[in-house]
C-alpha cells in the first residue's frame, strides 16, 4: 500500500511506522521493570511514586509494557484498515516521549504529585484512543472502532487505578479491570488473527481441514469472556465469579481447539500464538479456582498475565516486526527460545514460587526467564527497527 510505505519518510527509521519504536520500547522496559521489581522485592530497591510496591508492579506490566505494545499494533494496523498515511515523525516521537515520561512519574523519578503523574501517565492512552479514532473516522472503517473500544476503557481502568491509590492507598479494582480489559483484547484480535494467519499457513500446505470460519459461537465466547471478567473485577470471590469464568474458560478451549493449532508444529512463528491464547482459558479456570478457594489467587493472575499477555504480546511483535521491516515470518531458533522462555516463566512462577533450583526461588527462575526471553527478542529484532526496512509494507 503506497500511502503506508516508509520509504517517503526521510526522517529516522525508528520514527517511521508505530511498531517501531513502541515495540522496540516495550521490550526494553520489559526486561528493565521485572528486574526492577525483583529487587524492590529482594528490599535492594525503592521506589518514591504514588503506588505501593506491588500496585507498581501490576501498574507498569499492564499500563506500561502492555499499553506500549497495544499502541505499537493500533499504529501498524489503522493505515493497513484505513489506506491513510501512518503516524510517523514528531507526533509518534512526541507520543513516545509521552509514554517515557508516564513511566518516569509513576517511578517517582519525576518529583511530581500523585494528580500530576496521573495526567501525565492517563494522558498516553488518551491520546493513542483521541488519534486512533480521528485516522478510523477520517477512513470511515466503521468496522475497527470497535477494536478501541477496549481500548478508552483501558484508559477508564488506568484512571481508576490512579484514582484508588490516591483514595485508599491501595488499587484493587483498578488491578483487575485493566488485566480482564488487556485479557478481553487479546481474545478479541487474538480471535481475529490467529484462524486467518493459520489459514493462510495451511492453505498452502494441506488444505483439508482448515480453522473454523467466524461464527456466532465467536461472538458467544467474547460475550461470556466479558462478563466473566467483569464480574470477576467487582466480585472476585464467591461461585458467581467462579461458576462464569469456568463457563468462559471452556469455551475459550474449544474455541481454541477449531483453529487447529497443532497442525502449525512446523511453525513456530504460529504454533506461539496458538500456545499464547490456550492461557487465556487456563488463566480464567485457575482464577475459577481461586473464587471457590482451591488455589491461590496469584496463579490465574500470573497465566493471564505472563502466559496470555507476555507470550501473546511477544509472538504478535515478532510477527509484526518480521513483516513489516521485510523479513520471512519464520522465527528461527532465537526468537522461538525467546517465546518458550516466556511461556516457561509463567508456568514456573504460576505452578512453582517457592520451589527453590541452585539457591533461586521460583519466582527468581521466572523472572530471569522472562528477561532473558524479552533480551533475545530485544537482540534479535531490535536492529529490524531501528533501521531501514529492506522490503517495506
Amino acid at each position: 500500500m503506497s500511502g503506508s510505505n516508509p520509504k517517503s519518510f526521510a526522517g529516522p527509521a525508528l520514527f517511521s511506522y508505530g511498531f517501531r519504536p513502541f515495540f522496540l520500547a516495550a521490550s526494553v522496559f520489559a526486561i528493565a521493570a521485572i528486574v526492577v521489581w525483583m529487587l524492590i522485592l529482594d528490599g535492594s530497591v525503592t521506589i518514591a511514586g504514588p503506588f505501593t510496591p506491588t500496585d507498581w508492579h501490576v501498574h507498569e506490566m499492564l499500563f506500561g509494557y502492555a499499553s506500549a505494545v497495544i499502541a505499537g499494533f493500533l499504529f501498524t494496523a489503522i493505515p493497513n484498515w484505513t489506506g491513510r498515511m501512518p503516524k510517523r515523525g514528531w507526533p509518534l516521537f512526541l507520543l513516545v516521549s509521552l509514554w517515557i515520561a508516564g513511566r518516569l512519574a509513576c517511578a517517582g523519578l519525576l518529583k511530581f504529585g500523585a494528580v500530576a503523574v496521573m495526567v501525565f501517565d492517563t494522558g498516553f492512552l488518551a491520546a493513542v484512543v483521541s488519534m486512533a479514532v480521528v485516522e478510523i473516522v477520517a477512513g470511515r472503517n466503521w468496522r475497527n472502532l470497535m477494536v478501541v473500544v477496549p481500548v478508552l476503557i483501558l484508559f477508564g481502568a488506568n484512571m481508576l487505578f490512579h484514582v484508588e491509590a490516591l483514595i485508599y492507598g491501595s488499587a484493587d479494582t483498578g488491578r483487575r479491570l485493566g488485566l480482564a480489559v488487556v485479557i478481553f483484547l487479546i481474545t478479541l484480535i487474538g480471535g481475529r488473527i490467529i484462524p486467518s494467519f493459520t489459514r493462510n499457513w495451511l492453505v498452502k500446505r494441506d488444505p483439508a481441514h482448515l480453522p473454523a470460519p467466524a461464527s456466532r459461537f465467536d461472538a458467544l465466547c467474547l460475550v461470556a469472556g466479558a462478563l466473566a471478567l467483569l464480574t470477576w473485577v467487582f466480585h472476585p470471590d464467591g461461585g458467581a465469579a467462579g461458576g462464569l469464568l469456568l463457563i468462559a474458560a471452556a469455551l475459550h478451549a474449544l474455541r481454541l481447539s477449531r483453529w487447529q493449532g497443532l497442525r502449525t508444529a512446523p511453525s513456530p512463528l504460529l504454533l506461539m500464538l496458538h500456545v499464547a491464547y490456550a492461557f487465556v482459558p487456563l488463566g480464567l479456570a485457575a482464577s475459577a479456582a481461586a473464587s471457590f478457594g482451591l488455589l491461590p489467587a496469584a496463579v490465574g493472575l500470573h497465566l493471564l498475565g505472563i502466559g496470555a499477555i507476555g507470550g501473546m504480546t511477544l509472538a504478535v511483535m515478532m510477527r509484526a516486526s518480521l513483516g513489516h521491516t521485510g523479513h520471512a515470518l519464520v522465527a528461527g531458533p532465537v526468537l522461538t527460545a525467546a517465546a518458550s522462555m516466556v511461556f516457561l516463566a509463567a508456568l514456573v512462577r504460576a505452578c512453582f514460587p517457592d520451589v527453590s533450583f541452585a539457591g533461586m526461588s521460583g519466582v527468581w527462575i521466572a523472572a530471569l526467564l522472562w528477561a532473558a526471553g524479552f533480551s533475545l527478542f530485544a537482540l534479535r529484532i531490535g536492529p529490524y527497527l531501528a533501521r531501514t526496512s529492506r522490503n517495506p509494507t
